[in-house]
């Protein structure tokens, strides 16, 4: 028995196809926990209660969540609380959101080092961010930034880039006064993108050099490839600046806690093939359909599936959690503004849950007078599951 409410679901795809995947495709352990966690998530599986409404008496069964972060159905309430909790620490400012990538040269080398080469992604960006805003011909000033990784494209495909939320300005090296940016340019791109390369190619060859990362078979050496990734410029680039940290982390929320697909972008999965929307390049609407082998979908799905222990946001600058209350307040008493209270900072899920929908999950829908209550392990029947 299953408690789902989407027509079609990722867990159904693993569910129908990910045995057969199995048999074909040898997978870490991590992404073998993953694809059995999303499958048996919200089933008699993974184990659960009987819950009696307490003025009708009708019994229901209510399993357990897998709670893994790659789980379409597991990160609502924690994203809830995520942004909750990082408006507190953002002053009322208008924030640019930049995008670091990486030339397709380089997956295959980031894919067999995913831990060692994603926090050299991250560090790479931190520092060219830390350099540019410090020259004083841009902005001459010290920034932070709050930064999310991401390793999937619109099409499941293996694409590692980095989603950056930065101020739109930065303390003064003596930090006695807020110099702002210009209200719709933060920084150069180009000159960003460049420093950018720059500092991750060397991070990389310094690595490899020192066996810290693996190279791929058909390479020597890094500087085999260093002519490849200089040939071209790196694509660094700033969407629009919005207004305020209200929808500024609202917005970022949308990244953070995201997996690299959910369940309400299926269509169809018919005959071993899944069907799914993807964006339209031009009117930026998921009216794109791709259609693949079931096979192929989840190879796809389980390349995104992050090393264990993995921390796929970072916090630099100002934003570092180091030292992030005292430069905030600092922040906002320079900007004459008063900070965020967080709201849900402590609460259980489900009053965050009551809270941002207004409705009480345990309420029985049925009668819609009593409450689901917890009936005692000793007085639980076979669950029918």
């Amino acid at each position: 028995m299953h408690n789902t409410k989407q027509t079609i679901e990722i867990a159904d795809i693993f569910q129908q196809y990910g045995q057969e995947f199995l048999e074909q495709h040898p997978l870490r352990s991590i992404q073998r926990k993953a694809l059995y966690d999303i499958t048996h998530c919200r089933t008699s599986r993974l184990g659960g209660h009987e819950q009696a409404c307490d003025h009708c008496a009708t019994i229901r069964y209510a399993y357990n969540s897998c709670r893994n972060r790659h789980c379409p159905k597991c990160q609502y309430i924690k994203q809830v609380q995520w942004v909750d909790k990082l408006k507190a620490k953002l002053p009322p400012l208008r924030y640019f959101h930049l995008v670091f990538t990486i030339p397709a040269q380089l997956h295959p080398l980031f894919y067999f080092n995913q831990a060692s080469a994603y926090h050299l992604l991250f560090k790479a960006a931190g520092q060219a961010l830390k350099q540019a805003a410090a020259n004083p011909r841009f902005l001459g000033a010290q920034t932070g930034a709050v930064a999310v990784l991401h390793t999937w494209g619109q099409t499941l495909n293996y694409h590692p880039h980095i989603h950056m939320i930065v101020p739109a300005g930065g303390l003064s090296e003596d930090g006695m006064e807020w110099i702002p940016s210009d209200k719709k340019f933060f920084l150069p791109v180009k000159a960003l993108g460049k420093m950018f390369r720059g500092i991750l190619c060397r991070m990389l060859e310094k690595a490899a050099e020192a066996k810290q990362i693996k190279l791929p078979d058909n390479l020597s050496g890094f500087e085999q490839m260093k002519p490849l990734l200089y040939r071209k410029p790196w694509n660094v680039y700033a969407k629009k600046p919005l207004a305020g940290p209200g929808r500024v982390i609202e917005y970022l929320g949308k990244y953070t806690h995201r997996v690299a697909i959910s369940n309400h972008r299926l269509v169809a999965c018919d005959k071993a093939k899944v069907t799914f929307r993807c964006k339209d390049a031009q009117t930026g609407k998921f009216t794109r359909k791709v259609t693949l082998e079931a096979n192929e979908f989840i190879r796809r799905f389980m390349q995104h599936v992050l090393p264990s222990g993995f921390y796929k946001i970072r916090y630099f600058g100002l934003m570092a959690l180091g030292h992030v209350r005292e430069k905030i307040d600092l922040c906002l008493e320079l900007l004459q503004e008063e900070g965020y209270f967080p709201l849900y900072e402590g609460l259980p899920a489900i009053d965050t849950f009551r809270m941002i929908t207004g409705q009480d999950p345990l309420c029985f829908p049925v009668c819609k007078k009593g409450k689901m209550r917890c009936i005692p392990a000793a007085r639980q029947k076979t669950d029918p599951g």
